[in-house]
């Protein structure tokens, strides 16, 4: 089996497993605890967290440090982050090609009564910096507070990256608080949190061969948020419940390595998918790259198949052992258009035919051929679209 879904999850790095082995061979590792075993656990989470921040260019053993939350993984941080930064009857401006956990997010801070805009992006994915400063200005000329600008560093469909820089600086003319969710960047390109300007970003390490069931909300420092949940004083109040001591161990392994072997690994992984659309638009000169004429991060690329249906092909591919997306791995299970695609003006017949394929660092070249050649049965030798220039 090809597995080209690394964007949905990735297989676990060998060397974190034994990293996530041991630490669960140590024992009970509930770091609230007040006994021999809880402060061992405590102090073995504290030096965990601590390298995590190292890695990503964030010191959080400083008196005035940044904060990092632990969360179940990057939906929980998503939603902690929109619902919890700023003033509460402040504004949430997202992106239009979020992910669905902040799209969601914000949908239920509407329903509360919150003002809520969505940013548009123009037909290669990228966020427009007009469209976010008019509604900045818009919003502070009818006296409402600006809570949050919520903007993804990648995409999760297209890898397309967007310009944090700039944004951050939109941000910080008009007083806005920015969360960035960096879920599809780490392992994939220089991530440097405190660079960001961001007030906090999202990440999860089962994106970068790390394990699943934890996440991460990092919080420059002075930043709160207000709790989602209740009912412990674990990380201060502000996301109680025991912590899973043992996955973030492995978590700060997961990303000391990623962090060490990206500038490798982002080489690695851009030329498979080079070959995999190169190859496949040479052979099929319909096939669309949507988001191709951005910066994109080198593992994803999105694809529109001519003379195929997303879900049909997607089961195709699958039984003949090449594994892939239709969209954002939380909402394939309904598999709905993509809001990404269909934000970026993409016809209906392109969306209803594209597919997302992930590479991996773990990828190899004779996968990616043996792909190119199964993909290629399945598409028909005619057919197109309509016009499209992403």
């Amino acid at each position: 089996m090809i597995y080209l879904d690394n964007n949905a999850t990735t297989a676990l790095d060998r060397r974190v497993a034994d990293v996530l082995i041991e630490a669960w061979k140590t024992g009970p590792a509930n770091a609230s605890s007040q006994h021999q075993f809880g402060r061992r656990a405590r102090a073995k989470l504290e030096s965990a967290l601590d390298r995590i921040g190292q890695s990503l260019g964030s010191d959080l053993t400083r008196v005035d440090a940044a904060r990092l939350i632990v969360t179940s993984g990057g939906t929980e941080a998503n939603n902690l982050a929109v619902a919890g930064l700023g003033p509460e009857d402040g504004a949430v401006l997202v992106s239009a090609v979020e992910h669905p956990s902040v799209l969601a997010a914000a949908a239920q801070c509407e329903r509360q009564g919150r003002p809520v805009a969505s940013i548009g992006v123009d037909d290669s994915g990228v966020l427009c910096l007009d469209q976010l400063e008019r509604s900045l200005v818009e919003t502070q000329r009818q006296g409402i507070p600006v809570a949050l600008v919520s903007v993804m560093s990648a995409n999760n469909e297209t890898g397309v990256i967007e310009p944090i820089a700039e944004i951050s600086e939109l941000c910080r003319q008009y007083g806005a608080l920015l969360h960035v969710d960096a879920t599809q960047s780490i392992g994939k390109v220089p991530v440097d949190l405190s660079q960001w300007g961001a007030a906090a970003v999202t990440f999860t390490p089962h994106k970068y061969h790390g394990p699943a069931g934890v996440g991460f909300l990092w919080m420059a420092p002075g930043v709160t948020v207000r709790p989602s949940i209740h009912g412990g004083e674990q990380q201060l109040s502000t996301r109680p419940g025991t912590e899973p001591v043992p996955l973030v161990i492995a978590a700060a392994e997961a990303t000391a390595i990623a962090v060490e072997e990206q500038p490798a690994a982002a080489i690695h992984m851009a030329g498979l998918r080079d070959l995999l659309e190169n190859e496949l638009c040479r052979r099929h000169r319909a096939v669309v790259v949507h988001g191709g004429s951005a910066a994109r991060i080198g593992s994803t690329t999105c694809l529109s198949l001519p003379g195929t249906d997303r879900q049909k092909i997607l089961m195709s591919l699958d039984l003949a052992g090449v594994a892939c997306s239709s969209g954002s791995a939380c909402s394939s299970g309904s598999s709905p258009p993509s809001h990404v695609l269909i934000a970026m003006g993409a016809p209906k017949s392109a969306v209803d035919a594209a597919l997302r394929f992930g590479v991996s660092k773990f990828s190899t070249e004779a996968e990616i051929n043996r792909a190119i050649d199964i993909i290629s049965r399945k598409i028909q030798p005619s057919g197109g679209f309509a016009h499209v220039e992403n």
